[in-house]
């Protein structure tokens, strides 16, 4: 079952500060506010609803409740046109960068809703345990949804699992504070967020980016449903 979670509307800082451990130089932290609530599924869209929507499974670790992975973002625009076409009125995306950094914060300010990475020299960092799936813990391979701790606002699996698409072109960010950002006008690449089964902790922040050509498709990069209030 796919459950939807609100997202109130806020501020928060967007990005990472030069002092936390792990961080890349296109992380430049800066206030961003989302003028309006949203919705966001609290788990990667999983292989039994990609099944029921799409009448395929293009995943290579099989498993119903198992994240849909080797999906394009491509794909994932099919899918949501599929997905609308059968609920009117549902309105689906992906989500934004800022909206997919704001909901995994979930009004907290760390590297991870828990806290600091303790990084330590194999790659992995204790803190993540209870609440990702990354490469120390994972056994290669991803995990059923709801595996790990939810965050404060009922989030499962933002940090770990697969890797997710966000809608917006990679860019980097718009000097100082910033009202629903959306990315780069244009592009080569989508930006990915989370870190997955396969990543090294320091990739197993809030504040992490990284960005896959629109057409590619990887075993450790899924995605997640958002939609708006109804009205855009």
């Amino acid at each position: 079952v796919q459950k939807l979670r609100y997202i109130p509307p806020g501020r928060f800082q967007m990005g990472s500060p030069e002092s936390e451990v792990g961080r890349y130089d296109d992380e430049t932290q800066h206030e961003v506010q989302l003028t309006q609530g949203y919705w966001l599924a609290d788990t990667p869209c999983t292989q039994a609803l990609w099944q029921a929507v799409m009448a395929n499974n293009p995943s290579h670790f099989q498993g119903s409740n198992r994240p849909v992975e080797q999906v394009s973002w491509e794909d994932c625009q099919e899918f949501v046109k599929r997905l609308n076409e059968r609920v009117p009125g549902l309105q689906a995306r992906l989500p934004s960068e800022a909206e997919w950094e704001y909901a995994c914060r979930a009004g907290t300010s760390g590297a991870t809703w828990r806290g600091e990475l303790d990084l330590q020299e194999d790659h992995s960092a204790s803190i993540l345990e209870p609440i990702a799936w990354y490469w120390k813990n994972s056994g290669d391979e991803t995990k059923p949804v709801r595996g790990k701790a939810a965050n404060p606002w009922g989030l499962y699996d933002m940090l770990g699992n697969v890797w997710e698409w966000c809608q917006d072109y990679l860019g980097a960010y718009e000097a100082g504070a910033c009202i629903e950002p959306k990315g780069a006008p244009s592009g080569s690449y989508r930006v990915v967020r989370g870190g997955s089964w396969y990543s090294f902790a320091l990739f197993e922040r809030a504040a992490s980016r990284d960005r896959h050509s629109p057409d590619i498709r990887f075993n450790f990069l899924g995605f997640r449903l958002a939609r708006g209030q109804g009205d855009d």
